[in-house]
Order: structure tokens, then sequence, then C-alpha cells
């Protein structure tokens, strides 16, 4: 019998471009993006309780309190749904910075589903497990499902894409930007035409497009704009084009598809030096590290 689940991964995602192409009459925005995994990620800790509870463990910045509730608001959803009358000991370590653009928070509540499908052994399948993820935030299912895709609708409407593995620049400035804020600005544009993704080619529509909220954040928030622009030079200056480089979700962070790690490690190394954020290598994933284990049976219970 399982007893606790130790330094499970919740990776962070980069939306490659993000089309706002129309608004529903409650107020969600309908999308068009391409999410890629990418290996920063939370790490959280789960030990099984008999009694039912549902609690969180240890402290995190100020700051992150409302992501990491979101793990324990995910927790509360899978017990009520599955009735299974077990509880839970949640502790998360972030690393994800909190109002990134990264989807830190859903990536907090996704894992903690896959884990709990284990260790409560409830034995859902995907869709299940991304159809009540979907209730706790429109970003959850893509990482309940666990690989890159090409997402429509507010964003639950997953195609799952097959990229080749990537490198990327991620710069984070030293505060967060409110989703909320982004997208009622009333500067947004909210027509953007889809992309034709059957006529394009995987390169076409990873490189294509753009991110409509980056303009509205960059006029706003100074220390967005900052990082851009030194991103922007310092690809320049090393040979990558400047125009990939770009905010991922309605921001702060910004990143910059490289050749290579050891072009990415020389870039990374001049943007650190102009002191508008924090800047990291990463990697792109596959697949989500939980994603096919969380479905396997527990044996030991068979």
């Amino acid at each position: 019998m399982i007893t606790a689940l130790r330094h499970c991964p919740a990776p962070a995602k980069l939306n490659l471009f993000l089309h706002v192409t129309g608004r529903r009459a409650d107020g969600y925005h309908l999308l068009e993006t391409v999410f890629e995994l990418i290996d920063l990620c939370d790490t959280l800790h789960f030990s099984l309780r008999a009694d039912g509870v549902i609690v969180r463990r240890g402290s995190v910045p100020r700051l992150a309190a409302g992501a990491e509730e979101l793990s324990v608001r995910a927790a509360r959803l899978l017990a009520a749904e599955s009735g299974v009358g077990l509880g839970v000991e949640i502790e998360l370590v972030k690393r994800i910075p909190v109002g990134g653009g990264l989807g830190g928070g859903s990536s907090d509540a996704a894992t903690t589903l896959l884990a709990l499908n284990r260790l409560w052994n409830l034995r859902w399948p995907v869709a299940r497990l991304a159809a009540l993820g979907l209730r706790l935030g429109a970003d959850v299912p893509v990482f309940v499902h666990g690989s890159s895709a090409y997402a429509t609708g507010v964003g639950e409407r997953l195609r799952p894409l097959r990229l080749p593995p990537r490198v990327f620049v991620l710069l984070a400035p030293r505060l967060g930007v409110s989703t909320a804020s982004a997208f009622t600005a009333p500067e947004l544009t909210r027509n953007t035409k889809p992309l034709k993704i059957s006529g394009l080619s995987r390169g076409q529509m990873v490189l294509g497009g753009r991110n409509d909220l980056e303009p509205v954040v960059s006029a706003r928030v100074p220390e967005v704009a900052a990082a851009l622009a030194g991103l922007r030079a310092e690809a320049r200056a090393a040979g990558e084009d400047p125009v990939a480089a770009r905010m991922t979700g309605s921001g702060s962070c910004v990143f910059l598809p490289v050749l290579d790690e050891l072009r990415g490690e020389a870039i990374r190394t001049r943007v650190a030096a102009l002191g508008v954020g924090k800047a990291v290598v990463v990697r792109s994933l596959a697949r989500h590290p939980l994603r096919d284990w969380a479905f396997e049976r527990d044996r030991s219970k068979a």
C-alpha cells in the first residue's frame, strides 16, 4: 500500500504564441495557443491520511499562497467527486515564479490530481481527471494530459503535438502580473483570426503568431518591457532571431528559443548581467513526468 509520494514534479509551461480570438457571453476569452511543457518545476510531497482530512504542511512565500491553495482545492474537489473517504497532507516547494504566465498554480493542481489518482488508488482515466481539472482552471487540463498541445476554446480544447526538443532562455522580472488585469484591459484586441493549423507545418505553427497580451502588459508594466528589450538585444548580438523572444501567457516572464544549451547559457549570462530579472536555461519536456505513472493501478491493493 502506498502511504506517501515524495518529490512529485509540477512542470511549468510556455505559450509559444497566444491569440485572443473572441470573448464569450460569460466574460471568458476565446484563445488559440500552443502549450509547451518545460523542465522548470515546483515539487509537491503527499502523505496519506486515513481520516479524510486534507491539509497543507510547511510554508511558502506569501505571494505563492494563492497558487498553493489551488493544490488543496484540487485535493478537496477530487475527494468530494470520488467519495474516497481518504485524506492527504500536502507540502509544496515553489520554484516557478508566481504571476509569471508559466501556469505554476494550474500545474500544482494537476500534479495533485495525478498523484492522488495513485495515492488514493482511484483509477480514474485521464479524460475524467482532466474534466475535473477544468473546474479548477482553464490551464489545468493540459498539465493532466501531460504533453505539448495546440489549444482553443478557453484553453481546454487540446490537440496533442509532437514537437522537437527545444532549449529556451527564460527571463523572470522581479514581479508578477495579474492575469485578470491583462485580460480586462480595454486596449486588448480580441479579434485575432485563428491560424489555419491544418495547412501549417509544426515548425510554422510554433514560430508563427504572437502574444496578443504582450503589448498591453509591456505598456503597463515597465519591468516586462525592459526584460523583453534586454532579451531581444542579446538575441540579436548572439545571432538569434530577436522576434522569437516573447512573453508567455499574461506575463511577466519572457523567453527566447535558442540553438542549443551552450548558446542558451551564453545568452543567459549576458541577460542576467542586465539586472532586469532572473535568467535561466530550460528545456522542453516531451511528457509530464507523472503522466503515465498516474494511471497505473496500485497492484499492492489488487
